[in-house]
């Protein structure tokens, strides 16, 4: 099934389903049925029954369910972590050093391929990937095909560094900028405001008491 034929809804949920059936299969699960996969992760029975429809080459067996490596398979399929996209770092501080030398992104089929700092001195290499001077970032990212920035700079940065990426063809921004950053039309921008979350979550625990 096509992309546009699924929801926003179910599509953010595909990594969900995806990191549980990976547990699943680590912990030696061949089968697992919808309605055990709605119980354990709380949700409605008739939601999963329609998410898994969407992606399943297969169909569940009866008493069985379905094959969970098979469809850990048609999730990847599904959200495209079969196909290997291209992403970079703007901003070498620890945080931005952080999501350099995480491992993950290749689950998921993201290849953080470099960095890019202001500072001369945060270039260089950390675990085998090479940090640039930020003046390079278009050179790089076009010779790279990268789509995908990771925005990790100092509020009072975030504009010129948001527009730069820009300028360098990246079409999906992750902002962890302190800051309100625009970008044009075709252009997506996804924010994230770590403190704020955190004092978020602090708040829904403390409703709980």
């Amino acid at each position: 099934m096509e992309r546009s034929e699924i929801s926003k809804a179910a599509y953010l949920r595909f990594p969900v389903y995806l990191r549980y059936l990976k547990a699943e299969a680590a912990a030696g699960v061949e089968y697992v049925s919808s309605s055990e996969i709605a119980e354990d992760m709380h949700l409605s029975a008739v939601c999963v029954r329609k998410d898994l429809a969407l992606v399943a080459s297969e169909p569940g067996k009866p008493r069985l369910g379905f094959a969970v490596e098979k469809l850990i398979c048609d999730l990847e399929r599904a959200l495209g972590y079969h196909l290997k996209t291209h992403a970079c770092v703007v901003g070498a501080g620890r945080l931005g050093r952080a999501f350099l030398v995480y491992d993950g992104f290749e689950h998921y089929g993201i290849d953080v391929v470099a960095a890019f700092d202001i500072s001369p001195a945060q270039v260089g290499a950390l675990s085998g990937k090479p940090i640039y001077p930020m003046e390079r970032l278009k050179e790089i990212a076009e010779r790279e095909r990268v789509k995908l920035g990771i925005l990790t700079v100092p509020g009072d940065a975030a504009q010129a560094a948001c527009d730069a990426m820009v300028e360098a063809g990246i079409t999906a921004i992750l902002s962890f900028a302190p800051a309100y950053v625009r970008v044009p039309e075709g252009v997506t921008l996804r924010c994230e405001d770590l403190a704020a979350t955190l004092a978020s979550l602090i708040s829904e625990a403390g409703e709980h008491h």
